[in-house]
């Protein structure tokens, strides 16, 4: 009997079978191929008054910070703070948030930025931002001039950086460099020479609580402050005498208080300022009704 013949399956060549490939096949097999289409959009020209408008506003957001500074400058000249507060400092920190530091660091540049406005070399190419300032609000207004010249150049004629100016005013500082003799717990007297930082210390007396290689920090009845070697005058007392006038600062630090009283301050500051290593008999008399006024330790 003969064998049924055996049945085979054919085979189906990719020739042969469809060539359409499923929906979003070449995109999952090749993503790289995949066309993606963007629509331009027409980015119209500024107008004159526009470019104006930007340039003026620009201007302002840049001076932000110099307007600021003259600002609180007056506030605190003219006291308009004090029919709310008692000093400019709680004023500035309830008022906008700033610290002493902060306040004081706006005013300062403003002075900065008010000298450099008087070089003829210093026309368009101002500070932009306070950090720019900073580094050279304790030098001399000339210095300060030479500096902000010498950082737009190596900006490349720009707007320098912090970085760029405080490098100008270490190199400055290096040059006019002088060896630094004080020793501690000598009494030095103030030379306030347009810093800023000083004001209202002119002739004060400091007590060297730390030398440091360019400045040194100076402890006087209100705190204590980095004050520049060119800012300082030893007053050549001898040891006993500079023993004398840390125990006259310690009883005024006693006392002092930003909410004193603005007549009770202004003596005490006067007081700070003497210029011998002891006082009268009537200082000693003023010093000692303050203490026991308002209750601090006297010292015996």
């Amino acid at each position: 009997m003969a064998k049924p013949p055996s049945k085979r399956n054919k085979a189906t060549s990719a020739s042969s079978s469809d060539n359409t490939p499923p929906d979003n096949q070449d995109l999952e097999e090749n993503p790289a191929t995949a066309t993606i289409t963007v629509s331009a959009v027409e980015v119209p020209e500024l107008t004159e008054q526009e470019q104006s408008d930007r340039l003026h506003l620009e201007r302002k957001v840049e001076r932000a910070f110099f307007e600021a500074g003259k600002a609180l400058t007056e506030l605190r000249d003219r006291r308009l703070y004090r029919s709310t507060h008692k000093t400019f400092d709680e004023y500035c920190l309830d008022r906008f948030g700033y610290n002493r530091s902060r306040s004081y660091q706006l005013v300062d540049a403003a002075v900065v930025v008010d000298n450099l406005q008087k070089c003829p070399q210093i026309v368009d190419i101002l500070p932009t931002a306070e950090g720019q300032v900073r580094p050279m609000t304790k030098l001399e207004p000339q210095e300060q001039q030479e500096v902000w010249l010498r950082a737009v150049e190596l900006a490349g004629g720009k707007v320098p950086t912090g970085r760029i100016v405080k490098d100008v005013v270490q190199r400055i500082m290096e040059r006019t460099q002088v060896p630094n003799t004080y020793q501690l717990g000598e009494v030095c007297q103030i030379l306030v020479k347009d810093n800023p930082e000083l004001r209202g210390k002119a002739g004060c007396w400091g007590i060297v609580s730390a030398v440091n290689e360019f400045s040194c920090t100076v402890r006087m009845w209100d705190g204590e402050y980095a004050v520049g070697l060119q800012h300082l005058k030893s007053c050549d007392y001898l040891p006993a005498e500079c023993q004398q006038v840390r125990e006259i600062s310690d009883r005024i630090s006693q006392v002092y208080s930003d909410s004193l009283e603005e007549t009770v301050k202004s003596l005490l500051h006067l007081l700070g300022k003497v210029n011998r290593p002891y006082l009268t008999a009537v200082e000693e008399k003023l010093l000692t009704l303050l203490e026991s006024e308002y209750g601090r330790e006297i010292t015996p």
